[in-house]
């Protein structure tokens, strides 16, 4: 029996609810005008529409890895699982190392988007200015978060109570003032040759925007049965996101040339400004800039939890597994992951989701889908409450989606994503050696959780 016990209170509803606002957030305000100019024209719907599909086969990884192993840590916990008899505690040291980039840099995306919606108010902000507002907004949550906190549960319903605003909001301005011609005013080569080049491009978009349909197996612990639970949040929160996002892309598309709106900074601003005028507008906006800190906020706030217990865990740097002296909280990981937030602001939007994703296909996103395959032949026997729909098909259907992506990034992504990869094997090497674990010492195997039945 574990030392702690979560109450299994989140049901189907609840848990869709939280993933559906780990999906949102400020993503959709900030990312419609660049897959508008990525793919070139209204045909953009069609990013959002395959990056859901590979959202949805990933998904079903999830699905089964997180009903059969319905423990907190998600990732973590499989890939200890799966690849610990062979490379020890190598992976879980990988993902942990990766997390501590990636999560910043989704972060990173909030003050951006932020600071661009700031400029609704401050037209006439230059680039030190922005970056500047974007470091001090960065400083200011860091040092909110620099102190004991024992619950965010009004700031989490605040910030989906003020979602939901936005986007109804935003959407409803645009299809009250809808014009079919904009909405639809495909180019003459919509589907053309490149069509295809950037499809790569808006599918990374599509995919950053989808991120989050994974949270209920990050807090297994507290579903509710979570074998039935679990996949089916993951299923109807990627399915209603879909809905969600190609309605808010038409309605937009709807109200301005799609030129205009591939070149916008903020998007929803100009929508409502159009429909409702300037005082509407001033109000959906600061909405969204609420959203944006709001959502920083919260994903700090758990983010630095991540590197803590795995330094609790003895499967990553123990620096990481201090507490504050006096308040008590993780205040290594946070301050760490709060200047590589503030540094990820100086990078453009595309660049920092192109690195965010870059970052974690490799160590989360293709690592999962060889659990999987791994833990089917190893451990036929592991009670599975869940077994993936179609079996291989949806690993086959994400491991060739996941690749794509990956060779379809930017060269400045893809090396300095692959830098920091590197770095984290050199450092596990010296943290092996320096605490005699593989490979300078017999594979110590951790005992895994208790199966659910």
């Amino acid at each position: 029996m574990s030392e702690r016990s979560f109450h299994r209170s989140i049901g189907v509803f609840s848990g869709t609810a939280i993933n559906m606002t780990q999906m949102c957030g400020i993503g959709p305000f900030i990312t419609i005008p660049l897959m508008v100019a990525t793919m070139g024209g209204p045909q953009a719907i069609v990013g959002w529409v395959v990056g859901a599909l590979l959202a949805m086969a990933d998904g079903l990884v999830w699905a089964e890895l997180g009903a059969a192993m319905p423990g907190s840590g998600g990732t973590y916990v499989y890939l200890r699982r799966a690849f610990q008899e062979r490379s020890g505690k190598l992976m879980p040291f990988l993902f942990i190392w990766t997390m501590l980039l990636a999560i910043p840099l989704l972060m990173s995306t909030g003050i951006i988007g932020m600071v661009e919606y700031l400029q609704f108010f401050f037209p006439g902000m230059g680039w030190w200015t922005s970056h500047l507002v974007g470091v001090a907004a960065t400083a200011l949550v860091t040092w909110l978060l620099y102190r004991r906190i024992e619950s965010v549960r009004v700031i989490t319903i605040a910030l989906w109570v003020i979602m939901l605003v936005s986007i109804i909001g935003v959407a409803a301005a645009g299809f009250s003032h809808f014009d079919a011609g904009l909405a639809f005013d495909f180019p003459p080569d919509a589907f053309g040759p490149r069509f295809f080049v950037g499809l790569g491009g808006g599918l990374i978009i599509g995919v950053y925007d989808y991120l989050g349909y994974n949270t209920t197996a990050y807090i297994g612990d507290e579903l509710r049965d979570p074998g039935r639970t679990m996949p089916r949040t993951i299923i109807i929160s990627i399915t209603a996101m879909m809905v969600v996002y190609l309605l808010l892309n038409i309605s937009v598309l709807g109200v301005a040339p799609w030129r205009e709106i591939a070149t916008s900074k903020s998007v929803a601003s100009l929508v409502v400004e159009r429909s409702w005028g300037h005082a509407a507008a001033a109000v959906m906006t600061a909405l969204i800039i609420i959203t944006a800190l709001a959502s920083v906020f919260t994903g700090l706030l758990g983010g630095s939890r991540v590197p803590f217990e795995a330094a609790r865990d003895k499967v990553f740097l123990s620096t990481f597994g201090k507490l504050h002296a006096k308040d008590g909280f993780p205040h290594v990981a946070l301050l760490t992951m709060g200047a590589i937030t503030a540094i990820g602001t100086f990078f453009d939007l595309t660049e920092v989701i192109n690195m965010l994703l870059t970052a974690i296909i490799l160590v989360q996103s293709i690592a999962q889908v060889a659990a999987l395959i791994v833990l089917r032949r190893r451990e036929p026997g592991l009670h599975r409450p869940y077994r993936q729909w179609l079996y291989p098909v949806p690993c086959i259907i994400a491991l060739v989606g996941w690749v794509y992506v990956y060779v379809s990034a930017s060269a400045l992504s893809l090396m300095l994503s692959g830098a920091w990869i590197v770095a984290g094997l050199v450092v596990f090497a010296l943290w092996a050696r320096v605490n005699g674990a593989w490979p300078f010492a017999p594979i110590e195997i951790q005992p895994t959780a208790a199966r659910e039945h």
